[in-house]
């Protein structure tokens, strides 16, 4: 078994998590995976047929015995049945998250990755909760940038889960800035591009037409994508969106960065579904996410799909092999 060591937080107790969450465990070889959530429920939702034996975790092991699978013991506030949310169980998808972040920052795990969770039950418990993204910028130091990664295609959003409403006003020079060096240094360190190439989208339709479909194009991202060019970053834009993801366009860059949600993300989305990585950018800790949500409608049936799970692993181990090279390399 390999040296690394990942949590993967089982996400909404109600939704396909659990179940995804132990099937990618069972199977997975290039990385120990201990599952942050409750034991009993990790065991009652385990997919049938797996060969896999649930153990309370234990952070004096090394790795893995083959058909044992490490649990990092959360427990349920209440009793969950699969597809009915309970917000009394609010505070335990929290409290997955907080362990698996405290175990990275102090050194017993390497990178966190995320199964969905309810956004809608946690804010229905009184907790204010946008995502992922945003609480793990609390627990862990630096600033969140989401990232998702296809097989084609990497967009980074300047804003995250905000209403259309108030995206205008969160879309400053100072931000964009801020973003776009986190995408450059994040692409460059943990991923290994030398120079990555990065194409910046306008806020408004036609980037704003020179001042007569908005202003913030010329006054806030331009100034933005012009200061960092003449420190000599590989970024041009801010191009209309509507034209900067046409094949001849996007091959020629590392990554795109959107101004808001559905700017970008239904593009990449639509060109590899379930094939794609949600990665935070900028934070203290390594961390990746699925593609999908909790799934309801199917959950505790069997039928889940747990390839995008099994995908967000994946690079999160690259990212924490890339990086235990990269201590070797400066301290040799």
């Amino acid at each position: 078994m390999a040296a690394v060591k990942l949590a993967v937080t089982t996400g909404e107790p109600a939704g396909i998590g659990p179940e995804i969450a132990v099937s990618v465990a069972a199977r997975y070889r290039r990385a120990s995976l201990v599952l942050i959530g409750d034991l009993e429920l990790l065991r009652s939702r385990a997919p049938a047929g797996l060969g896999v034996t649930l153990v309370p975790f234990s952070s004096s092991s090394s790795a893995q015995a083959e058909g044992i699978v490490e649990v990092l013991h959360v427990p349920l506030a209440v009793a969950s049945s699969a597809g009915v949310v309970d917000p009394a169980n609010a505070r335990y998808v929290l409290n997955t998250l907080d362990e698996a972040v405290n175990r990275c920052l102090c050194g017993e795990l390497q990178g966190v990755v995320t199964a969905p969770v309810h956004k809608a039950v946690i804010n229905d418990a009184g907790i204010p909760f946008t995502g992922h993204t945003e609480y793990l910028a609390e627990l862990s130091s630096g600033v969140p940038v989401m990232m998702l990664a296809g097989p084609e295609l990497r967009v980074a959003l300047v804003t995250t889960h905000l209403p259309l409403s108030r995206v205008p006003s969160a879309i400053t020079e100072a931000r964009v800035v801020e973003v776009l060096r986190i995408v450059e240094r994040d692409l460059r360190l943990r991923f290994g591009i030398a120079r990555p190439r990065i194409q910046v989208c306008g806020l408004n339709p036609h980037a704003g037409e020179g001042g007569h479909l908005g202003l913030e194009d010329d006054a806030q991202i331009a100034p933005a994508v012009a200061a960092l060019a003449q420190e000599g970053i590989a970024i041009d834009g801010p191009w209309p969106a509507d034209t900067a993801f046409v094949p001849e366009r996007r091959v020629r860059y590392d990554v795109t960065v959107a101004m808001y949600h559905d700017q970008g993300l239904p593009v990449l989305k639509a060109l590899g579904f379930g094939e794609a990585v949600n990665i935070t950018l900028g934070l203290g800790v390594i961390r990746t996410s699925v593609d999908h949500g909790t799934a309801l409608d199917i959950a505790g049936q069997g039928i889940a799909n747990d390839h995008s799970l099994e995908v967000a692993v994946d690079l999160a181990t690259d990212l924490v092999l890339k990086s235990q090279l990269d201590k070797v390399s400066v301290n040799s």
